[in-house]
């Protein structure tokens, strides 16, 4: 089982809130004892962003791309093997020894061969039903003298595996040559104590295997005999009773395997394994490393075993808008400031959510409760967040809190608010600087639903609309190409400009939208928002309410 971790994480296409909140929280959660806690992100950064954590040295937090889990979270790191030319006997030894019921068969480079069952491996050699089934044998003289600890008086073929028969040199030497003398002595393996003329005859017949017990002694003549007959002579010093049981378990586990068993890598979902091992007939499955050599067991009881991974949400409580997976592992907390969504939780948490202008405010006042004051650069990364949300305090979203902790915050760091806004701004308004229109897009996009009606709008600052103007049909054909991917009803870009505070939204809907949508159209999919800053409190909830009207 892996150490386990807690991310703190906001939302995908994260905006500077959201990647300063997290960054803040999981440094106070850390003074607060809170063990392998760290940052982390679930897009790239927009530029602003990078402005901040660049102007404040500090260092880009970890880039989660999904938190399913995954095999190589949950199994174990110690895994027990065996070659496949080993006997069944050292394999039943592993499986008592280790309490398993399952062993990868590898090869010299740890390449699997097959999985070996114990369950199997039992009802086959443990239950035979007839006389010639109990007698049968796949093995190689080699693998005998391995179970039996035997020295090899003579060896012919030693690594040849067959098909066999058992036989015990019990009787008298009359009845025992009756017995062999219509059968192919090339397939009997014979076990016998000191009986000379029962070896005698194994040796005339050219019997494949002799097994003489207790570490008796061979006559020379039976041994040369042997040798002209081909027949392998073994000396073990286990009983015949002992030696016979042990012959039976010397069958190379290779034999014992079947061609097709199921495997998983290290980086497969669990849901992957869950489905391989719903549609096997194997208890469990061979999981793999990069190389494709063995690594581990996966059995059905490790789909029970929970993801080390834990997730704090800031800056968001909606699993559309969270990292891929956030459904699958435990989410332990939530910091937001923005409206309720369809969250749910197997297990009480820590819930916190204010109507602050950013979810920085809400950190900065989780520090100042728990008496805790932040270092330059953390008070920093909290005024970024709070001075990008509330657009420099202008927003409607700003309250009397995000004023006092603006400056709380400001005093600290000893930056300036308003001269700090203007160059945070500035580092992300040129909207050509961005890599692709697709970036520019999805830099701050986010999606709703409206009852059944999907929607998504994202959102950029300028400090003029003139650069908008002579993009916004290239930008229109881009968002229409989200719209039919994201399979949304309407997708639109807010564009904002914080010196004269007003916005222009470029939106494509049905029919319908611009006759519903209650802004004044200024061209076809173009829509002027006077007054208009925040997306969050004064576009998005006039959506929701329109949209499913």
């Amino acid at each position: 089982m892996k150490r386990g971790i807690t991310y703190v994480i906001g939302h995908k296409n994260p905006d500077t809130d959201s990647v300063c909140s997290a960054i803040a929280y999981a440094r106070l959660r850390a003074l607060q004892g809170l063990a392998n806690v760290e940052p982390a992100r679930a897009g790239d950064l927009n530029r602003q962003t990078e402005f901040v954590l660049d102007t404040l040295e500090v260092p880009r937090p970890k880039l989660l791309l999904d938190v399913y889990p995954r095999v190589r979270d949950v199994i174990r790191d110690e895994v027990v093997t065996i070659a496949g030319n080993a006997p069944l006997s050292e394999a039943l030894g592993l499986f008592h020894a280790h309490n398993i019921r399952l062993l990868p068969v590898i090869d010299d480079d740890r390449r699997p061969l097959g999985l070996l069952v114990l369950k199997k491996v039992s009802e086959k050699f443990l239950v035979p039903s007839r006389e010639a089934e109990i007698r049968r044998v796949t093995t190689s003289p080699d693998s005998i003298r391995q179970c039996l600890k035997a020295t090899a008086v003579h060896l012919v073929d030693e690594g040849k595996v067959e098909d066999l028969d058992l036989y015990v040199g019990a009787m008298a030497t009359a009845t025992f040559r009756d017995k062999v003398a219509p059968l192919d002595a090339r397939r009997i393996v014979l076990i016998t104590g000191d009986r000379e003329s029962i070896q005698r005859v194994g040796v005339d017949a050219g019997v494949r295997v002799l097994v003489v017990t207790g570490s008796l002694p061979i006559a020379d003549d039976i041994i040369e005999t042997g040798r002209k007959n081909g027949v392998t002579i073994l000396s073990t010093p286990f009983d015949t009773a002992t030696s016979t049981w042990l012959t039976r378990l010397s069958t190379p586990v290779s034999c014992l395997i079947g061609k097709d068993f199921p495997c998983v890598g290290l980086a497969d979902r669990l849901d992957d394994l869950r489905l391989k091992l719903l549609h096997s007939s194997d208890p469990g499955a061979v999981v793999l490393d990069n190389e494709g050599r063995v690594a581990a067991v996966a059995t059905k009881s490790t789909l029970l075993t929970p993801s080390p991974i834990k997730l704090v949400l800031v800056d968001h409580n909606e699993l559309s808008q969270a990292v891929p997976g956030a459904d699958k592992v435990e989410i332990s907390e939530v910091v937001d400031h923005h409206r309720l969504g369809n969250f749910h939780t197997d297990q009480p948490i820590r819930f916190i959510n204010q109507p602050l202008g950013s979810t920085c405010t809400v950190v900065a006042g989780l520090y100042r409760q728990a008496g805790i004051t932040p270092d330059a650069a953390t008070a920093g990364l909290m005024l970024s967040g709070l001075l990008s949300d509330t657009v420099i305090l202008r927003s409607p979203t700003t309250t009397v809190l995000d004023r006092d902790f603006a400056a709380w915050l400001a005093e600290l760091s000893g930056l300036d608010p308003q001269e700090y806004g203007r160059r945070l701004f500035a580092s992300g308004s040129a909207l050509r600087s961005y890599p692709s229109l697709r970036h520019l897009l999805l830099a701050d996009f986010k999606e709703y639903q409206a009852g059944a009606r999907g929607f998504g709008v994202g959102q950029v600052e300028v400090v003029s609309f003139h650069e908008f103007h002579a993009m916004k049909e290239d930008l229109a054909a881009e968002l229409a190409k989200l719209k039919e991917e994201r399979n949304l009803d309407t997708a639109g870009l807010l564009v904002t400009d914080i010196v004269q505070e007003t916005s222009l939204l470029l939106a494509l809907g049905g029919k319908e939208f611009p006759y519903v949508v209650g802004y004044p159209q200024l061209e076809e999919n173009l829509y002027e928002l006077k007054g208009v800053l925040s997306r969050k409190k004064q576009l998005v909830p006039h959506l929701l309410r329109v949209l499913e009207a």
